[in-house]
């Protein structure tokens, strides 16, 4: 073979390098995983996180996998790094709990992004994906305010999304009536259905008339307290629609449809547009978060005051009103 030859198969071989190297890159799978607190099979907050991921699979082809945890720190971080050590290109811990383990296993694996729902984080490869939910709590409370004489707010955990929801709630209710009563409390987890539904019939019996439950699987205890104790009681279905269960006594919904945003976000991601601050969803945002009412309560919201709550929703999604401290 003479030298010329030789020249021109190594320069041949070079550029097949060249030309295939990209294209094999190209072909490796784009994987997310989630960690979820609890069981997907709950509706609620976990079963939110889950239809997200499936939204990624779905929508941008994405392999996907999920781990169900208990509320356990160590495992949080190991669920991380385990995820992370694959090569997955996107992980998302879908609560506020996992943000410290996020934190302290991203510094390991730069290539990986590393989300948190509900939260506000934003460091290097950490980014919060936070849902304003102060925002349709606000309007809830506005309700409870023209329809109720006082209202109860059973929470999971005394951590930052509840007390914002709920800090939401009690301005919406206070812009209506400064002095109308609101008592909160907190049954210590997320997954005691009985606690949720003995703290909702304690509140009910001192005579709160609109209770809204915020405790992930927990939640539903609350709806089944408000749907025994009658059609005066009332309550609003929050993330997932709950109707089933108290028909009568849920004046709207409130559903947050995450996998929309999330979908959204990862694609960038996925597309080498990789998000640099906290991602915050709000009542502009009319494909992630829904505010509806249900015509079959037994007393449904009246027309007088859904026209106050578009008003208020415009102020809102303008900028006009704040519905939260922060």
């Amino acid at each position: 073979m003479t030298i010329t030859r030789r020249i021109f198969l190594a320069g041949m071989t070079t550029a097949a390098i060249l030309v295939l190297g990209p294209a094999v890159a190209q072909n490796k799978p784009f994987k997310m995983g989630l960690l979820v607190p609890g069981s997907v099979s709950e509706e609620g907050w976990n079963r939110i996180g889950y239809n997200a991921l499936k939204g990624v699979e779905k929508e941008l082809g994405a392999q996907v996998s999920y781990v169900e945890l208990q509320q356990n720190p160590a495992s949080f971080e190991k669920a991380f790094r385990d995820f992370a050590s694959q090569g997955y290109d996107v992980i998302l811990g879908h609560g506020f709990e996992l943000q410290d383990a996020a934190l302290a296993v991203a510094p390991e694996y730069p290539g990986t992004m590393f989300l948190v729902s509900s939260s506000y984080v934003s460091e290097g490869n950490v980014i919060g994906l936070n849902t304003d939910t102060s925002q349709p709590f606000y309007l809830m409370g506005v309700i409870a305010a023209k329809t109720g004489k006082k209202a109860g707010l059973v929470g999971g955990m005394e951590i930052p999304p509840i007390k914002e929801a709920f800090e939401g709630f009690t301005n919406g209710a206070r812009s209506v009536s400064p002095d109308f009563p609101i008592s909160e409390v907190y049954i210590g987890n997320f997954t005691d259905t009985t606690a949720a539904k003995e703290a909702s019939l304690s509140m009910i019996a001192q005579g709160a008339d609109f209770i809204v439950p915020n405790a992930s699987g927990a939640t539903v205890g609350g709806y089944q307290a408000v749907a025994e104790s009658g059609g005066d009681v009332k309550t609003f279905s929050i993330f997932s629609d709950f109707t089933e269960v108290a028909p009568k006594n849920i004046l709207g919904l409130y559903v947050a449809d995450y996998a929309r945003g999330v979908v959204r976000v990862v694609g960038d991601i996925k597309n080498g547009k990789k998000p640099t601050s906290n991602v915050d969803f709000g009542l502009k945002d009319a494909d992630v978060m829904k505010f509806a009412y249900n015509d079959k309560a037994a007393t449904p919201v009246s027309g007088e005051t859904r026209k106050l709550i578009d008003e208020i929703r415009a102020k809102i999604i303008a900028g006009e009103l704040k519905t939260r401290s922060k």
